[in-house]
């Protein structure tokens, strides 16, 4: 790989000589502007709006643009006399837990290389004392006229740097959430775990550019004078009418997508539904039991209204004869107290 920057991390008052090389590539395909009635190449020229004449590379220079307008060059000898000590240097200012970098501010990322035999041992240094650590070392460096911050972390057996926005850099998020009370139910919230669940891991190795490579597909069938077929797009996610059934589909979906067996998604409010047909179901019988309950009262009505009045006339007969028993028995003690006075 070739360095797009020499010089040196700066570890205390140690120098350790490296090289800056990129860590990431870019492949996605690169078209060029054509002229579409014949093909031709479409071309930029840099001209001078004043003179309208095409001015080469050696005659640009710089300047700053004023707020009303004006223009305030600025030369490559103006830039270079300014005190900036992170010229070539990469200077470590503090190490800090790497929870701390916010990952918003994470830009480029760079490979250090070291830069000469001599240079091998202060870099093997650094590099298991930031394992040993498990921190990041926060840095200033300058690249491509201007000062950036770098984070130094270990990957593998490399010392990485990752280009820093500096705090400032990074708008606050002001005015983008929902405006609107959003209440979330905790069964929406288990089906959403059950989601996040399901679709596991991830070997990020096995991503890759779909669009990329059908593009370059495009390419090679143009190449060849073949039109290959359009596809049909993508299913859309379309409007979310029920939130529950969205989230049962997608984890359906999610279990057939890595080859488990389609297990229905309970959830709370689905279960609603089939517990009030199981309860409506057992009262059924109930009800009928009581209907022929109440029949069998109202057919033996009449019957155990009989019976009761014969049980109650025969009482009272039987209360009748006890009281005219009792009366004669009374009469026969006066009448033989009398013959014996």
């Amino acid at each position: 790989m070739r360095s797009i920057w020499n010089g040196a991390i700066s570890f205390g008052l140690v120098s350790i000589p490296i090289k800056l090389v990129n860590a990431t590539e870019s492949r996605s395909v690169s078209f060029r502007q054509i002229h579409t009635q014949d093909g031709g190449r479409i071309r930029y020229r840099k001209v001078c709006e004043l003179d309208d004449q095409e001015v080469p590379q050696a005659e640009i220079g710089k300047a700053y643009e004023d707020a009303d307008g004006t223009m305030i060059p600025i030369t490559d000898e103006d830039l270079a006399s300014l005190p900036l000590p992170t010229t070539k240097t990469i200077d470590i200012v503090a190490f800090v837990p790497a929870s701390e970098i916010d990952p918003l501010q994470i830009d480029g990322a760079y490979y250090l290389a070291a830069n000469g035999v001599p240079a091998a041992k202060p870099y093997t240094l650094l590099r298991e004392a930031l394992k040993r650590s498990k921190k990041v070392g926060l840095a200033k460096f300058a690249l491509r006229g201007r000062e950036r911050l770098g984070m130094l972390r270990v990957v593998d057996d490399v010392i990485a740097m990752h280009g820093l926005l500096w705090p400032d850099e990074v708008r606050r998020p002001e005015g983008v959430a929902p405006d609107t009370d959003v209440t979330i139910r905790d069964a929406e919230l288990d089906l959403a775990d059950a989601l996040m669940d399901t679709l596991g891991d991830v070997d990020l190795d096995s991503l890759h550019d779909d669009y990329r490579q059908a593009v370059e597909e495009l390419i090679a069938a143009k190449a060849e004078g073949v039109e290959l077929e359009p596809q049909p797009a993508p299913a859309g996610g379309g409007k979310v009418i029920d939130l529950m059934a969205a989230l049962e589909s997608s984890v359906r979906a999610a279990k057939e997508a890595r080859g488990d067996e389609a297990a229905e998604v309970s959830a709370p409010v689905t279960e609603l539904q089939p517990r009030k047909k199981a309860a409506s179901k057992q009262a059924a019988p109930k009800k009928a039991a009581a209907k022929e309950a109440a029949a069998k009262k109202t057919a033996a009505g009449p019957a155990s209204k009989k019976t009761a009045a014969k049980r109650t006339a025969a009482a009272k007969s039987r209360t009748a004869s006890s009281k005219s028993s009792a009366k004669k028995t009374a009469a026969k003690k006066t009448a033989a107290r009398k013959r014996a006075s």
